[in-house]
């Protein structure tokens, strides 16, 4: 068996074609969805997440606005730069680029944000409405894992989903997700983390694994049966001397020894990565909706 490749970058372009039709119909109503993004430093993986946002931004005709700030940014003048975007109608989700430079309470930061314009769904209400079922806004890896699942035609209805990963990020939104009484849901859920004993006595009861660890290639071919899905949430760098670049980018699966057992696997990169900025923006549209059925 050799599995089935679940492309994040063929799903991610359906999603966008998609959205632009959307946005086309919102624009011609009078609002232009908008989205205001800051940026505090310049981390390098944040000022590349950061220009992705704006590419597909303007692919779909999104307008998005990128606020940069030095590392030296107070605490108190970025709350009050977010509390200026809060009132900002030109806007209909703000995102503030994680990580924040030490001296920033992320917390503080994440609470401050309108859950109304929140479209990462990082702010507690968000979080709390997502966990009883009633989410305005889904957060953008955990729905762009949702999608790669049914655009594939692996829907995880009745079926049992072990997560490797407790982050706020994505293994506890995922849990949320996957056992409501909706489409894209319906599973049955265990999550497994850094305290479970016999982590492979887990991974091989999973039907769809997903694998957020953080580890690189920490899933190996013997801790999953034939026929699993199997979704990559990792990126990591391991050393390689044959790169131009002195590395390669690896998942938290060992991808080569899996997809020969697995009936589908996403690749890293070219899995969840692509799917995230476009969740994202769905999250921007949406709100732009929000508002315009508030006309």
């Amino acid at each position: 068996m050799t599995a089935q490749i679940i492309s994040g970058v063929k799903i991610s372009e359906e999603i966008r074609a998609e959205l632009a039709e959307k946005v086309k119909t919102i624009r011609a109503k009078g609002i232009t969805p908008g989205l205001a993004v800051i940026l505090v430093g310049e981390d390098p993986a944040s000022v590349s997440y950061v220009t992705g946002k704006a590419k597909a931004a303007e692919e779909i005709g999104v307008h998005e606005e990128t606020f940069r700030m030095s590392a030296s940014t107070t605490e108190a003048e970025l709350l009050n730069k977010i509390a200026s975007l809060n009132k900002d109608p030109k806007f209909h989700g703000i995102l503030v680029q994680l990580p924040l430079p030490k001296q920033i309470d992320e917390k503080k930061v994440i609470n401050a944000i309108d859950p109304a314009k929140d479209v990462d769904a990082f702010h507690p209400v968000n979080v709390g409405k997502m966990l009883i079922g009633e989410p305005d806004f889904m957060p953008a890896t955990p729905s762009g894992i949702v999608e790669l699942l049914m655009r594939s035609g692996n829907d995880p209805s009745g079926k049992h989903v072990v997560i490797c990963g407790r982050s706020n990020i994505v293994g506890k939104p995922i849990m949320a997700m996957l056992v409501q009484k909706v489409k894209g849901g319906n599973a049955t859920v265990t999550v497994t983390h850094t305290g479970t004993k016999d982590l492979t006595s887990f991974t091989r009861q999973a039907d769809i694994l997903i694998a957020a660890t953080g580890i690189p290639q920490m899933i190996k071919g013997d801790m999953v049966k034939p026929g699993v899905v199997v979704i990559d949430v990792g990126v990591n760098r391991v050393e390689d001397a044959t790169k131009k670049s002195g590395f390669r980018l690896v998942g938290d699966v060992d991808f080569e020894a899996i997809k020969e057992k697995a009936k589908a696997i996403t690749p890293v990169p070219g899995g969840v990565g692509p799917m995230t900025i476009t969740m994202l923006m769905v999250s921007t549209v949406k709100a732009a909706e929000k508002q315009l059925k508030a006309k």
